[in-house]
């Protein structure tokens, strides 16, 4: 009976043990050379290539080693994986070789220890070619130093070359303010803020000469400042009146180019006096009477009224409906 039973489990371990075998049985790996001569000095790849269960993990030995058969070691990638069927992985390497010595050589098998085992592969074999010498030939001295042409970006910094398009970017925002402040912001002007429509220079003379007016600069005692507005008001109103550039003229050029212009020919005269007398005031330093900036402000209000532009046709029934109720009322005229 005893011998029976032990026959019996003989048997059931017989029939288990292709069961009980290790997977690192169903583990291949093999290596192949990219290349089977090389120059010496020259490089070439040894691929690397395991497939095993991906339940696996097993470790490459001697990793760590500079030389591989004799041959130098200059280069180990990274190890690449990539499932495949049937729940298997494959795993690759890339080794770069470079001989020094010419000659042939058996290239030693890759260790790979995975799940208690060690597994080895296959061989390669790798012929290393001498360089072609001529021992009579001519001995030749080293070569001179080859000039380097000169490029200007070599002497520009890398912060500059690396970032050109930032530097490029901010050079074109200068030129941009730049242009913006003597367009724009040095005459007071902002480009971004809606500007309002302007009054026909009739009306904004009126209204500057009465705002003047308002603030009774020759009554205490700033004269200059005084005689300074007013004319500023004519030269405005007879550039924008006239098309002349009076802002930018003298007293003389702009009596040069009125003198020329018929609807200002009545007035003429008025204008030259108030212009000479604000010219002795700002530039000589005069004192001038009350009754004299009386007058000078007359004049001026005179010459706008006397060259006020003629209504449009489609406005002549608006004006005489409102009885003229807007426009400012005249003072008496001082011939």
């Amino acid at each position: 009976m005893t011998r029976k039973l032990t026959y019996r489990i003989l048997l059931l371990a017989l029939f288990c043990l292709p069961a009980m075998k290790s997977q690192a049985g169903n583990t291949i790996i093999s290596i192949k050379l990219d290349s089977a001569k090389v120059m010496m000095g020259k490089t070439v790849k040894l691929y690397v290539n395991i497939v095993q269960d991906e339940a696996l993990t097993g470790i490459i030995l001697d990793i760590d080693k500079d030389t591989l058969g004799g041959i130098d070691i200059v280069k180990r990638d990274k190890i690449h994986t990539k499932s495949i069927d049937n729940n298997r992985e494959e795993m690759t390497q890339t080794i770069t070789l470079q001989p020094f010595e010419p000659g042939e050589y058996d290239l030693p098998p890759i260790k790979y220890f995975v799940d208690g085992d060690t597994l080895v592969s296959n061989r390669e074999h790798l012929v290393v070619e001498a360089i072609n010498v001529n021992a009579d030939g001519e001995i030749k001295d080293y070569k001179t130093i080859v000039g380097v042409p000169f490029k200007i970006v070599d002497y520009i910094p890398n912060v500059v070359t690396n970032y050109w398009w930032a530097w490029l970017l901010g050079l074109a925002m200068l030129a941009f303010l730049i242009f913006a402040y003597f367009k724009w912001f040095k005459k007071g002007i902002n480009p971004f803020k809606p500007e309002k429509k302007r009054l026909p220079p009739y009306e904004e003379a009126i209204i500057a000469l009465n705002d003047l007016k308002s603030r009774q600069l020759w009554q205490n005692g700033q004269h200059k400042e005084y005689y300074s507005r007013l004319t500023d008001i004519l030269r405005v109103y007879i550039s924008r009146r006239f098309g002349i550039n009076a802002v930018e003229m003298t007293t003389s050029e702009i009596m040069e180019q009125i003198k020329h212009n018929e609807e200002a020919l009545q007035v003429k005269d008025q204008l030259s006096e108030v212009l000479e007398i604000a010219d002795y005031v700002k530039f000589a330093k005069m004192q001038t009477l009350a009754n004299e900036n009386e007058v000078a402000f007359q004049r001026t209000l005179n010459f706008v009224e006397q060259t006020k532009p003629l209504p449009a046709e489609e406005d002549k029934k608006d004006d005489d409906n409102d009885g003229n109720s807007n426009a400012p009322g005249k003072e008496e005229e001082v011939q």
